[in-house]
Order: C-alpha cells, then sequence, then structure tokens
C-alpha cells in the first residue's frame, strides 16, 4: 500500500485529493494545523475510514512537519498548504510569505533532514497568477512569469525551490502550474463561491446584493474535483517536470455572473453593486493555459465545462441557501 501525505488537506483541493487517493488504494496522511476553530469540513465523511490519518504540524514550524516525515515515510508528497487568497495576501504579505514561500522551504528542508530525498516523490501547488501581467497568450510552461501580488511572488519562490530541489538534489519534484479550479468546496471568500452562494441566497430572499470588485478580470476556470488527477499523473512519471493544468479557455467574472444568475432566473444587473475595496493593487487581467503537454505526456484534459461547473456549484449553494431558510423559519 502506498502512502501519501498531503499538507492543506482540510482545503478544497486537499479534500478531493484526499478522496482520490484513498479510492486508488493508498494510506492517506495529512497535515493540519492545531486550532480552536473546526477546520476538518471538507473532509468529515471521509474521517472514520481506517486509511486516513491526520497530524498536527505547520508548514511554518519545520520541526513539525521533519516529525511527521520521520514517522510517516511517505511515497509521495503534495503540498497544497499555504494562504492562497490573493487580495489577503496584499493585506498580509508577511504571514503570506512565510506559509506560501517560506512553508515550502521547511517541507523541502525537511524531506532532506528525513533522509527522504531519494525515497519520496514530490508535488508543489504552483499558480497561474505566477504569470501575473502575462507575456504571451495562452499561458504555457515556457511563458515568462511576472507575479503581481504577494501570492504570487510567494508561489514564484516555491516553484523555483522545487526546481531546484529536482536540479540539485535529484528530487523527484513536480510543479503543477493550476489555473483557478473551483467547486463546491471552495471558501466562500473566492470570487466563483462568493457569486454562488450570494446568488442562492439572493433567489430565496435571503440577501438583497452582491458587492464585487472588478468584473471584467478574466480567467481560465476548471473544476478542483478533475485537477487533483492532474497532480497524482505527475508523481506517476518515470521523471519528474512542470506542467500546466488549465482549460484553454478563458472568461470574464461578468460571464460567470451570467451562468450562474441565468441559471437561477435572475438578472445579475439588479443585485451586483460595485465595491471599490474589493479591487486588488495590481490586477491580473486575463489568464487562459494551454494544457497541451499534459495532454500528451500525463494523458490528462478537463471535461467540465466553466458553465457546467457554475451550475455544479449553484446546486450545491442552492440546497445549503434552503436548509439556511429552513432554520430561519423555525426559529
Amino acid at each position: 500500500m502506498k502512502k501519501a501525505l498531503i499538507t492543506g488537506i482540510t482545503g478544497q483541493d486537499g479534500s478531493y485529493l484526499a478522496e482520490f487517493l484513498l479510492d486508488k488504494g493508498y494510506e492517506v496522511h495529512g497535515i493540519i494545523r492545531r486550532s480552536s476553530v473546526e477546520i476538518k469540513g471538507r473532509i468529515s465523511h471521509i474521517l472514520n475510514n481506517d486509511n486516513l490519518h491526520l497530524h498536527f504540524g505547520d508548514l511554518i514550524d519545520s520541526d513539525s512537519l521533519t516529525s511527521v516525515l520521520y514517522n510517516t515515510e511517505p511515497d509521495e508528497i503534495y503540498n497544497l498548504g499555504a494562504q492562497s487568497h490573493v487580495r489577503v495576501s496584499f493585506d498580509n504579505p508577511s504571514y503570506t510569505g512565510f506559509a506560501t514561500g517560506l512553508g515550502t522551504q521547511n517541507l523541502l528542508t525537511s524531506i532532506s533532514t528525513s533522509g527522504l530525498l531519494n525515497k519520496t516523490r514530490f508535488y508543489q501547488a504552483s499558480s497561474s497568477e505566477m504569470y501575473g501581467k502575462v507575456q504571451e497568450i495562452p499561458q504555457t510552461e515556457t511563458t515568462p512569469f511576472w507575479p503581481r501580488s504577494p501570492y504570487g511572488c510567494a508561489k514564484l519562490y516555491s516553484y523555483w525551490l522545487t526546481v531546484n530541489y529536482r536540479e540539485s538534489f535529484d528530487l523527484h519534484a513536480s510543479n503543477g502550474i493550476l489555473f483557478n479550479h473551483e467547486s463546491p468546496r471552495r471558501a466562500e471568500e473566492f470570487v466563483t463561491r462568493k457569486i454562488t452562494r450570494a446568488a442562492t441566497r439572493i433567489k430565496l430572499g435571503l440577501q438583497q446584493d452582491l458587492k464585487l470588485g472588478n468584473l471584467d478580470a478574466k480567467r481560465d476556470w476548471g473544476y478542483a474535483k478533475e485537477f487533483v488527477e492532474a497532480m497524482w499523473l505527475m508523481l506517476q512519471q518515470d521523471q519528474p517536470d512542470d506542467y500546466v493544468v488549465a482549460t484553454n479557455e478563458t472568461y470574464s467574472i461578468k460571464d460567470f455572473l451570467g451562468f450562474v444568475f441565468e441559471y437561477l432566473d435572475l438578472d445579475y444587473q439588479e443585485f451586483v453593486k460595485y465595491d471599490a475595496n474589493l479591487e486588488r493593487p495590481a490586477e491580473v487581467d486575463l489568464l487562459i493555459g494551454n494544457p497541451a503537454k499534459a495532454k500528451a505526456k500525463l494523458g490528462w484534459e478537463p471535461k467540465t465545462s466553466t458553465k457546467e461547473l457554475a451550475k455544479i456549484m449553484v446546486d450545491s449553494d442552492l440546497k445549503l441557501a434552503k436548509q439556511e431558510k429552513l432554520l430561519l423559519n423555525q426559529s
């Protein structure tokens, strides 16, 4: 039985990856931070699985990482943990740098300290935000990076660390340059989930409007549940490499609003209000990734369109809104 270790296992990607690996017959280990707040909601349905094991640790605490690695000796390590909200990274750049950038350094150092450099395979969750002010359209593995946020800068540091450990220490280390990927498990502060959550509440009379910043930004949106398979496929290859994981289609936030509100038989223009405080200091105007290399070498390609993804998210959030309304009526 293969063993995998996932940082960020309680997040959107971590929960889907844990499910995927358990279905593959893996023994799955996840690192979670000690917190007074319940953070296991996305993995609550698999907590009773005998092959799932959780360990306390933190990417900014290298001793905790080394201890977990010594005790688990995983065959595969998936580094998904991060402060991953771009707008928040402008407000908390130091923490973003520590968690998203130096956290990767701590994990790679712990791999070395634990004697696992030639015994494990490493996946780094890199981001399309590294492209920032894009230098070519669409973006590929050879497109120059130009990050426009502390988050993008921290991810770029982690990207090059991963390449460095691959080239310097022969670690089987791969970067997945994932473009925006969404799902019903997306945190509500991210724009797609913010939209689907608000739209369903508006539909049921639980909310009056929705405040957003720049509606013209364009993104390449895919389905997170499908993207985790690409992560796994990278670590099954004989040679490590870096791959763009995307849909090769781009839509504006206005487009996504249209998909969501039309599905609910609503006009978003009646409910969406502009809030300048939600603008980024430096905007990333357009992201679109070409996953041709992932298709050719990994056999991976997206299956769910952005419009279909919007419907999946709306259906899920509509159930939440109905539960919310029922509880409100009972109180």
